[in-house]
């Protein structure tokens, strides 16, 4: 099964794509990822080879929870692009967050997950209360991912209204990498939800800088009212996703 980007496999069970993935890493991409708060163990995979698998795979339930168990961030990444969303039980999500230890499984593959599952609203509440950091960003980064694909009506929008509110209390304390997904979560606030888009903005005003180290990467902490007006410019508050997975 190594090399190649034309494989045509259907089926795949865990050890072919580990084979897979271990021929398709490149020491050079895992150095940038690890800049990036991916932790060992990982290959260093593009992401477009994992999305090339996940077009021969689509969706699987057993073994996107197969490969997340693995431990292997490529793996991890991977499941959450292959996982049936709607199948996952809280048991597997609580599962997920509490072994995402990688910054891009808790950022993204996890909420992704989570978002457009039955549970994420729930659980992004819970998750967002954790003293383990990279729990707390799963559960803002979620929060953020439904805010963007559920239509207004299926929010509560005093309690969004509420959390946009401890964020102005918390950001600046918060740790590390929760202040930059608080900060998404203004974003998201302002962006997705036309009736709290004022008051987003003015959290973020009063929030004024937001300083995360960014563990010397080229990425930047957005600033959110500019985002946010960006997006107004562009006559697009409001417009809701029809996915978050990229």
């Amino acid at each position: 099964m190594a090399g190649g980007s034309d494989i045509k496999i259907t089926n795949m069970k865990v050890t072919e794509i580990m084979t897979t993935l271990a021929a398709k890493g490149s020491d050079s991409i895992k150095k940038i990822l690890l800049k990036h708060g991916v932790k060992e163990p990982f290959f260093g995979v593009k992401v477009e080879e994992l999305k090339k698998l996940q077009k021969i795979i689509k969706m699987d339930y057993q073994l996107a929870k197969d490969l997340y168990a693995t431990g292997n961030a490529d793996a991890m990444y991977l499941a959450g692009l292959i996982a049936d969303d709607k199948k996952m039980t809280k048991k597997d999500l609580q599962d997920w967050v509490k072994n995402a230890h990688s910054d891009n499984i808790s950022s993204y593959t996890v909420p992704w997950v989570a978002a457009e599952s039955n549970h994420g609203y729930a659980l992004s509440l819970e998750w967002i209360k954790s003293r383990e950091p990279h729990i707390a960003v799963a559960g803002w980064n979620t929060l953020s991912a439904v805010i963007s694909l559920k239509p207004d009506t299926e929010l509560d929008l005093e309690q969004i209204k509420s959390l946009l509110q401890q964020v102005e209390k918390e950001i600046h304390t918060a740790p590390n990498r929760v202040r930059l997904c608080m900060n998404g979560f203004v974003i998201a606030t302002g962006a997705y939800i036309t009736a709290l888009t004022e008051k987003a903005v003015a959290t973020a005003k009063k929030n004024g800088v937001v300083v995360v180290d960014m563990n010397g990467t080229a990425c930047k902490v957005p600033s959110a009212a500019e985002y946010i007006q960006k997006i107004k410019d562009k006559g697009s508050i409001g417009k809701k996703k029809k996915t978050v997975k990229c």
